[in-house]
């Protein structure tokens, strides 16, 4: 049985060995320069974490535990900052209790205990949260935090065939979702990088960005109805295919990060399995190129399933080029027909554009083509960025969207002000930059930064180049995220971007639905 990594990413088993520590020391010394000290991993007993603040009340000690490594397990989530002070030892902001309720009962009274003990709830799905979303950062007015885990909330509910939906509860992970639907010949088609490990109720919450790269980009897209525990009752809204009648409940609820209630079920619009796909690869000589080609596909009416533009120095980073050329991915899927013209048009656009097609076939020494080694090594890269961290490294992304008539400008001026932070702090940097999503209007651009770290400094090194990255994500228009979610790490910069009297508004329905505001305390509102 695999094992939860409590410092970093996924399970222990999948972590980078020793021989893939050793290449990508190489390829730092190589790329950067850089002379990696690699790091030691903690162990349970070392931690500094403090005794839990209160004890579980009897009426609640059969679903809630102080036990070290559960607290150490749902102290951060999984973000840059997270990694380095997990791998420090730096459990201060440890959780005082960690809480599995068994049904919409047990969450009643986990939230009413708190509202009365001053406790503030922090709802916990897979965890894998990378802007601080599930990190208890309290002030005086609460005596402790419980995270509160909703994996028993893990089962299909039902299934309505002539509609194409199913009922999921809110804690069942991304693999079990799959799993549960396979039967009916059913899939929810979503996958986020953090898919293996993370919730349906966390995807929603957070506004989760999924497997297609255009059309069905967010997880509302498949929300049929939600319902929600609040400290103030049931929120739930009604299962329609679409409704005009006032605000969306669903829309209200999606995006809420856990300061209202808990996701305890929703009805989701499902997909029959696919069988058909068709795919290339599209080399550019120049990014913009690309860019167009992703552009003029978004605009087309074609909707590829997939279609990422990765540039050159990304693409090399992750075995699929050389470093010379940028590469377009395009996929197409469907459960329905053949796919050969949506491909052929897609091709023509592309060449159309300056680029080069290469057809996906599958060879038998090598896979089967670009399409599929960017997947493995996009399932990876998670445990790429803690091993860089464990060698000393600074490496963490951020992704943003903006609209096509500003993405040149846009782009060259994420890419300087990253850069120049980057190499006044570190020396030197590594900054590429893919494209998840597109969009008929814009694209969502996804940048990585890789430089060398100071003994003592990662964060202090990393709080500083983020913080220009997101100054100028401000400054140039772009929004602060486009599928992360905000959590505690993007507030200053979310209050810049939205609106003052939203703002108040959010903050009048946090105040009618959790008047004591024990949850989830600084997400999305101060």
């Amino acid at each position: 049985m695999a094992t939860r990594n409590f410092w970093g990413w996924g399970n222990t088993e999948g972590a980078f060995n020793e021989a893939q520590k050793t290449n990508l020391k190489a390829l730092m010394q190589m790329q950067l320069g850089a002379t990696p000290t690699p790091v030691a991993t903690p162990e349970l007993a070392d931690l500094d974490m403090p005794a839990a603040a209160f004890q579980a009340p009897k009426s609640l000690s059969s679903c809630m535990t102080d036990d070290p490594f559960e607290r150490a397990n749902h102290t951060y989530g999984k973000a840059f900052r997270d990694i380095v002070r997990g791998l420090a030892g730096d459990y201060r902001a440890a959780p005082d209790q960690v809480a599995f309720p068994r049904n919409e009962q047990d969450l009643s009274d986990i939230m009413s205990w708190a509202a009365d003990n001053r406790a503030a709830v922090i709802p916990y799905g897979g965890g894998s949260s990378v802007t601080g979303g599930v990190e208890a950062r309290l002030d005086s007015n609460y005596q402790g935090a419980i995270s509160v885990d909703m994996r028993h909330f893990d089962q299909l509910l039902n299934v309505d065939k002539t509609s194409r939906t199913a009922e999921f509860q809110g804690g069942i992970y991304g693999p079990a979702l799959e799993q549960a639907l396979k039967p009916h010949g059913y899939s929810l088609r979503h996958y986020p990088q953090s898919f293996e490990f993370s919730t349906l109720g966390g995807w929603i919450a957070t506004r989760s960005g999924g497997h297609y790269a255009t059309l069905h980009t967010h997880i509302e897209d498949f929300v049929q109805s939600v319902r929600m525990l609040t400290p103030q009752g049931i929120m739930e809204s009604r299962r329609l295919p679409g409704s005009g009648a006032g605000p969306s409940t669903d829309r209200l609820i999606a995006g809420s990060e856990g300061i209202f209630g808990f996701i305890t079920s929703a009805w989701m619009r499902v997909q029959e399995r696919p069988r058909f796909r068709a795919k290339m690869s599209v080399q550019f000589t120049d990014f913009y190129q690309g860019a167009e080609a992703a552009r003029l596909l978004s605009q087309s009416g074609l909707y590829p399933s997939n279609c990422r533009l990765i540039d050159a120095q990304e693409a090399m980073n992750n075995g699929i080029g050389n470093g010379k050329k940028h590469l377009l991915l395009v996929g197409f899927e469907s459960a329905d027909h053949a796919l050969a013209p949506w491909l052929e048009r897609a091709a023509e656009i592309c060449r159309d554009c300056g680029g080069e097609v290469r057809f996906d076939e599958r060879k038998p020494k090598q896979g089967a083509g670009a399409s599929d080694d960017w997947r493995n090594q996009f399932i990876q890269a998670p445990y790429m960025r803690d091993a860089l961290v464990t060698l000393g490294m600074v490496a963490e992304t951020f992704e943003t969207a903006i609209t096509w008539d500003r993405f040149p400008e846009f782009h060259q001026g994420i890419m300087a002000a990253v850069k120049n932070a980057a190499k006044e702090v570190c020396g030197q940097c590594m900054v590429t930059c893919r494209f998840t999503h597109v969009y008929p209007d814009g694209p969502a651009p996804y940048y990585t930064v890789i430089a060398p770290g100071k003994a003592g400094s990662q964060l202090q090194q990393w709080d500083e180049i983020k913080q220009a990255a997101s100054d100028a994500i401000i400054r140039l228009g772009g929004t602060i995220t486009h599928h992360h979610s905000v959590g505690r790490d993007h507030q200053p910069w979310y209050e810049q971007q939205r609106a003052d009297l939203f703002g108040a508004s959010l903050a009048a329905v946090k105040q009618r639905l959790d008047p004591e505001h024990i949850l989830n305390p600084g997400v999305l509102l101060r």
